[in-house]
């Protein structure tokens, strides 16, 4: 009689930990898995780290005014997508294991429930920056020019926030239902877009601030569109728009049950990493300038692990949702290994790439200096960007524990991290280097927690209740 799958798992799980090895196609396969799904959205992040890059660079070619005003009207989009990304990953989370177990009805309620939300919060964004785009520009300066500048931007831009959340709904929903490579290819292909644009409308048009937001506009309207046709083939998931308004009771439940820990953890992520910028930032400028460089890189070197950290959420999630618990254990915990050589790996990169980096940058020899330390600092902070990315990000959040994303950081970050810069840099007047690396120190100080956490496998459950 041939085996069920969550027997065969349980016989892999006990092999394993018993160091007993298991078939090699089987570990084979599930690489070849990890690879597939990793590999575009590692792309995809790197595409978006980029495209960040080239905006500030071809602005700082125009005027120093244009690029500060563009970079703090930005701001507003950051803050959106917080929202916007805790929307798509509770959506995302139900979506993997709905999608293992194979309900389809699930899925399309799942995604209706996702444009409601995301399609509200875009309305609201785009809404302020046509209606009150100095009032939001004076959240982050007093400069007159700067407000103008930055106002003229949003009023231009705003309009792509209102397709920003319906596209992040469309591409989540590719992800988990087995088309990642056309999703990262479609954002892939706006962003493209987006950099050839403010070329074009910059340069060519000499639009400046503008110009930039037209091209973000244009593209978004590219990503949207792209979605849209993808979409409409007969083996993906489409919304129904008669039943678009309709919602059911549990699913409903279960999706903020799941969204408002990740909206917590999101919130405090994002404004505790603004507030490292604004820390090192008043410790003068060429401290802040040597942040700015160290800060691209860090960006473009976690593609890596942000690829795994999304490939081990949807892994994980469709074993778990499929009823398949001790596969999806499994899966977890060799992902979780697969974290550390991913960290270690992301280590040695940062140390090899840190004497080109800082002799290929224009910078004071202070700065230079500055650069040099954070660099290495920063190598010691990718192990545990890496391996929290990956089993908190991934696995965790595949099996509903979401929770504790949102109260780590309510600890390593805001009780620790933040609070020792605030004291370095302005009471204690510590070196930067030392404040730098009390903001490095959230991600490597809570490894031993998030450890303890993982083992003791409360993540390992079904969320589909349906």
């Amino acid at each position: 009689m041939q085996k069920k799958p969550v027997e065969e798992s349980l016989e892999e799980t006990i092999a394993e930990s018993a160091g007993v090895a298991v078939a090699p196609e089987e570990k084979s396969a599930f690489y070849r898995r990890v690879v597939q799904i990793a590999a575009p959205i590692a792309f995809q992040s790197l595409m978006l780290a980029l495209v960040a890059a080239c905006d500030a660079l071809m602005l700082g070619r125009i005027a120093q005014a244009q690029m500060t005003a563009v970079s703090q009207a930005t701001q507003i989009q950051f803050v959106q997508n917080m929202f916007l990304s805790a929307v798509t990953a509770a959506g995302s989370i139900l979506g993997a294991q709905y999608w293992g177990k194979g309900d389809r009805g699930a899925m399309r309620q799942l995604f209706h429930l996702m444009l409601r939300c995301t399609g509200l919060l875009s309305l609201l964004f785009c809404a302020a920056c046509e209606l009150v785009p100095e009032a939001l520009m004076r959240v982050f300066t007093h400069d007159d020019e700067l407000i103008a500048i930055g106002a003229g931007y949003l009023r231009v831009a705003g309009w792509s926030y209102l397709l920003t959340g319906i596209s992040q709904s469309y591409l989540a929903m590719l992800k988990v239902t087995d088309h990642v490579t056309p999703a990262a290819w479609i954002s892939s292909a706006a962003v493209l877009a987006n950099i050839g644009l403010n070329a074009l409308f910059i340069f060519g048009g000499r639009m400046e601030a503008r110009g930039a937001a037209l091209a973000t506009t244009l593209s978004r309207v590219l990503e949207l569109g792209l979605c849209l046709g993808y979409s409409a083939r007969p083996d993906c998931l489409r919304p129904r728009l008669r039943e678009l308004l309709r919602g059911e009771r549990q699913l409903t439940r279960d999706f903020w049950a799941q969204c408002w820990p990740l909206l917590g953890g999101s919130l405090f992520w994002g404004v505790g990493f603004t507030s490292y910028t604004a820390i090192i930032g008043h410790m003068g400028a060429d401290a802040a300038a040597a942040n700015s460089v160290a800060a691209v890189v860090r960006d473009l070197i976690c593609c890596v692990c942000n690829g795994i950290g999304s490939a081990a959420g949807i892994l994980v999630g469709n074993e778990l949702g499929a009823g398949r618990l001790e596969r999806g254990k499994t899966y977890g915990i060799r992902l979780m290994r697969l974290s550390w050589g991913i960290g270690f790996g992301s280590t040695a990169l940062v140390l090899a790439l840190t004497p080109l980096v800082v002799r290929q940058v224009v910078l004071t020899p202070e700065a230079h200096g500055y650069l040099t330390g954070m660099m290495i600092i920063m190598a010691v902070y990718m192990i545990g960007r890496c391996v929290n990315t990956v089993t908190i990000n991934g696995v965790l959040d595949g099996g509903g524990d979401t929770v504790f994303d949102m109260y780590s950081l309510a600890v390593a970050m805001w009780g620790i991290a933040i609070p020792l810069a605030l004291l370095g840099a302005f009471v204690f007047h510590w070196p930067v280097l030392l404040v730098y690396a009390c903001t490095c120190l959230d991600e490597v100080g809570k490894i031993p927690w998030v450890m303890v956490r993982f083992r003791k496998y409360l993540w390992v459950r079904n969320l589909t209740q349906r």
